[in-house]
Formats: C-alpha cells, sequence, structure tokens
C-alpha cells in the first residue's frame, strides 16, 4: 500500500518564470533492497540554493496557491532564460541530504534491519515528507541520535575534508575560510 505525502518542488517555466510548490505524491512501498524513510530533518545548502531558485529575481516574488498547496513565483530576468533551458518546463523536486526514521522496509534483512532507526539519507529530493531509498544510500545512526542530528551527515562533512586534501595535496599550509561560524566553518576548525 502505497502512502501519500508533501513534496517541495521547483520549475522554471517556458515563459521564464520560476514556480516553487508544494505536491502531494504518491510513495510506492518499498521493493526488497529499499526502505521508506519517514523525513525529519533537511539542511539548506548552498548547493541547493541553485536548484531551488535558479537565477530568479527573488526580490520580486509572489505566494499564491492555497494553504495546502501554496506556490511561490518569481520572474527570471530575461538576460538570463538562456542558462535555464534545460531546465524549462520541468518541475524538480530539491534536497540534497536529510535523515528521518525509517517507517517501511523491504523484504531484505539489510531493509529489515534498519526498520524504526534514524537514517541519514544523500540523493536528492529530500525537501520531502517521506522518500523511498536504497538500503546502500542509508547511513544507521547510533541509538539516541536525532533526524536533526544526521540530516547534515555528507554535503558540509564531504565539503571540509575535500578542502583540507586539497590545500595539503598542492602544499598549502593555510586555508582561510570567511565563514568560520557556519557549519562547514566549524567543521574545518576540527580537522
Amino acid at each position: 500500500m502505497s502512502i501519500q505525502g508533501k513534496q517541495f518542488r521547483t520549475e522554471i517555466t517556458a515563459a521564464g518564470e520560476l514556480k516553487l510548490s508544494l505536491e502531494t505524491v504518491d510513495f510506492p512501498d518499498p521493493k526488497d533492497d529499499e526502505v521508506l524513510v519517514k523525513v525529519g530533518a533537511s539542511p539548506i545548502n548552498p548547493s541547493d540554493l541553485g536548484l531551488l531558485f535558479g537565477p530568479a529575481d527573488m526580490s520580486q516574488a509572489t505566494f499564491g496557491g492555497t494553504p495546502d498547496a501554496p506556490t511561490v513565483t518569481a520572474k527570471v530576468p530575461d538576460n538570463m532564460i538562456r542558462l535555464i533551458g534545460a531546465r524549462a518546463g520541468q518541475s524538480l523536486p530539491a534536497g540534497n541530504e536529510g535523515a528521518g526514521e525509517v517507517i517501511q522496509a523491504g523484504a531484505s534483512d539489510a531493509a529489515q534491519a534498519l526498520m524504526g532507526r534514524t537514517v541519514a539519507i544523500l540523493g536528492g529530493a529530500m525537501y520531502s515528507e517521506y522518500r523511498l531509498m536504497k538500503v546502500s544510500q542509508c547511513l544507521p545512526m547510533n541509538e539516541g541520535v536525532t533526524a536533526k542530528e544526521g540530516a547534515s551527515c555528507f554535503v558540509n562533512p564531504l565539503t571540509a575534508l575535500g578542502m583540507v586534501e586539497t590545500m595539503r595535496q598542492e602544499g598549502h599550509t593555510a586555508l582561510v575560510h570567511t565563514a568560520a561560524a557556519s557549519n562547514l566553518g566549524q567543521m574545518l576548525v576540527k580537522i
């Protein structure tokens, strides 16, 4: 029995207008090697912003829709339309990473072992109530770790490690990061 839930979507229309929306989508039952995660937390990283807003002028955004299906629209400047041609007319799910509780599991032993567990997940479409994932895309959290605590365990940690490794490979002895109070900055300090 599939389950329905809300999913945050972003679309740039052929007319050059950004449309952000909450849509009701069906989430199918998990296959043998899959789990259904009730998403509890998902960060907004800089890597999410390009897909979310593209080159739209958000200072001129308008709000519409209904309480159950709100929308935000904003004009994409004419000189930027060519940059987004490939995604025109496509309603795309957003959100790179997140975490939540496994509420349904496929028949495999690996899937069943995750039932009821909090897992961190990476794979797009995380600004959603639910997310169907392969078991191999789930990182089980230790007992007591919340979805909020596990939601940022891919993008920023890998960025921090990549920055430090690049610095070392290129023979640098220091790194200047101007957003030191950010999550990424705090991770860099600890490395």
